[in-house]
């Protein structure tokens, strides 16, 4: 195999290796510094028994993935305020096959899921994602990652369910959580207390993450009146040379607001078919450069 023929496989399964490392780590710059590093192995190894260079490719950024998880968790580093992952651009890439698999990685690259994922453990993270995002067979992964295929049955059960326990459950129509997106949008940026209530259910809640580099919540705000008239005030207050697009990042549609051309906060929802049951606000800046290709 040429270097150049590496470097064509590499890219052609770049998607891949991205929607693994995203949803392994949840910061883009980190998913990036791991695909690069799984290339770096890649193009500088021994390739003559690689058969399968897709499979071969995913186990290396699996494993550089749990190293670099298992690195942050031990710096346990203090975050200021809630935490959401880095909004992520999506792209699935030759993974799209059709809308049932699109529905599948949508729903694991999400916000709310992401969070969940937090905290699993990186061994339990690593095969939470490769089976239910990527359907791995048990024994594929238990190769990947060394373990005996029993004790990856057992990683996947336990990750599930603690997922499931904790996961927000709304199946909404794409069509239909676009159009609510849209709603909101006129409401909050035209101030419409009365509007934002009717879209809003009673006991909303709005997870804002600025890392305190940034003005929003520094703890989670519940319930229609006071989400309500957070967006009322931001409406009131303004913001420089404001524009907003509606764009899809994490699998659904969000609002890129920016600020002189600049992105300057994503604002997503979580909605129940007919009211907005959470309200995710990203406004640290540091997890917002990675958008600028889309302003």
């Amino acid at each position: 195999m040429t270097a150049d023929t590496a470097t064509e496989l590499s890219e052609e399964h770049r998607p891949v290796l991205m929607g693994v490392a995203y949803r392994m780590l949840g910061r883009v710059a980190d998913a990036e510094d791991v695909v690069q590093d799984a290339w770096l192995r890649w193009s500088g190894g021994d390739r003559t028994a690689v058969r399968e260079p897709r499979g071969f490719l995913v186990r290396i950024t699996t494993r550089l993935a749990v190293d670099r998880l298992r690195q942050i968790k031990a710096r346990g580093e203090a975050y200021v305020g809630p935490w959401l992952p880095e909004p992520y651009a999506t792209d699935f890439g030759d993974t799209e096959t059709d809308a049932a698999e699109r529905a599948v990685l949508a729903d694991s690259v999400s916000l709310a899921v992401l969070v969940v994922m937090e905290t699993l453990s990186p061994l339990e993270r690593a095969v939470f994602v490769l089976r239910e995002a990527f359907g791995y067979p048990y024994a594929d992964i238990a190769a990947m990652l060394d373990r005996g295929e029993a004790a990856v049955r057992q990683l996947a059960a336990r990750a599930r369910r603690h997922v499931d326990e904790r996961r927000p459950r709304y199946d909404v129509d794409p069509a239909r959580r676009r159009d609510l997106t849209e709603r909101f949008l006129d409401a909050a940026a035209g101030g419409d207390l009365a509007g934002l209530m009717e879209l809003l259910a009673p006991d909303v809640r709005l997870v804002g993450d600025s890392g305190g580099k940034a003005r929003a919540p520094l703890r989670v705000l519940e319930g229609a009146d006071h989400v309500g008239r957070f967006f009322a005030g931001v409406a009131a207050k303004g913001l420089p040379d404001a524009s907003v697009r509606v764009v899809e990042l994490n699998g659904g549609p969000a609002l890129l607001v920016l600020s002189g051309g600049k992105p300057d906060t994503v604002v997503q929802i979580d909605a129940d078919g007919d009211r907005i049951r959470t309200v995710y606000v990203v406004r640290n800046p540091d997890k917002l450069a990675a958008l600028a290709a889309l302003a």
